[in-house]
């Protein structure tokens, strides 16, 4: 080994060096290039999480865009600086992308589900929604491409696919300004109807969250079994909506009590109905004698 060395010409020794000396250069550039990319990514996607003029609803989609977009030019840079064939590796990426999409076909119909639900905007962030074909229901707290955050009423936090959003209905209760209220309220056939309704106009007519446009209505429903069915319907604001039903169903049975008008009870009229019994008809034994 000493005597191959000694062979070697001293020019071959400072070609070696020299080209060390250029791949450790590009190598430690390269480094410096994905420790500048990820730190440049995080700085950029914590800016943009915090910049109120974006929608909420945008904010992690942007957040992760622009972190990973970084991140890819300076894998790119990187790869570059060290002399890798940047569109060699863009084709094999190419390929297996296409391979991996084939594979996670599911995946990716919630992600063109989330392009769609972030382009058309059936609903936002903090919207309170019923889709899923009634399966789903919560307030939206975030929406990415592969799901959607939602707090259910009982404050569980459920991630829905995207995908079975998209493909069903989605119901928005907070969409509109306005929501109707429907009150169904009984009271016996023997009391007054028309006294019941005034009754009913008046409460609604008093209560502050019932909107005047439109008006508030008080009808005759259907009639039940000895019981009449009376129908509120009043518009509210979707803030004031819940407070505005839970007090008008405390209130209307005391408003009908001052009406006079009773709490109904149910009842069934049964006739029983004996017919005659046939004279031809012998039932019972007969007892014969014998000869």
């Amino acid at each position: 080994m000493q005597s191959l060395l000694a062979h070697v010409h001293p020019s071959n020794w400072s070609f070696l060096w020299d080209a060390l000396t250029v791949f450790a250069l590009r190598l430690c550039a390269a480094v410096a290039i994905l420790w500048l990319g990820w730190w440049f990514a995080r700085r950029v996607a914590n800016w943009l999480a915090r910049q109120a003029s974006i929608d909420p609803t945008l904010r992690p989609i942007a957040r992760d865009t622009a972190l990973w977009g970084v991140r890819l030019i300076a894998i790119v840079g990187a790869l570059s600086q060290i002399g890798i064939q940047t569109a060699s590796i863009v084709a094999v990426l190419g390929a297996a992308g296409l391979a991996i999409g084939l594979a996670l076909q599911g995946t990716l119909q919630n992600i063109a589900a989330g392009i769609m639900l972030l382009l058309l905007r059936p609903f936002k962030v903090g919207d309170y929604i019923d889709g899923g074909g009634g399966n789903v229901a919560g307030t939206v707290e975030e929406v990415n491409l592969f799901t959607t955050r939602l707090t259910k009423p009982d404050g569980i936090c459920e991630y829905v696919p995207n995908s079975g959003l998209w493909s069903n209905s989605i119901r928005n209760y907070s969409r509109n300004p306005t929501r109707r209220l429907d009150l169904e309220v009984e009271v016996s056939v023997r009391d007054d109807v028309n006294r019941a309704l005034d009754a009913l106009r008046a409460l609604a007519a008093a209560d502050p969250r019932v909107l005047e446009a439109p008006a508030p209505q008080v009808m005759v429903a259907r009639f039940d079994d000895s019981t009449v069915v009376l129908n509120v319907r009043v518009w509210a604001n979707i803030d004031t909506y819940w407070e505005m039903r839970w007090d008008l169903s405390r209130k209307v049975r005391q408003a009908l009590n001052d009406a006079q008008c009773s709490l109904p009870l149910r009842t069934r009229e049964l006739h029983i109905v004996q017919t005659p019994a046939d004279p031809k008809d012998t039932s019972g034994d007969t007892q014969r004698s014998s000869p």
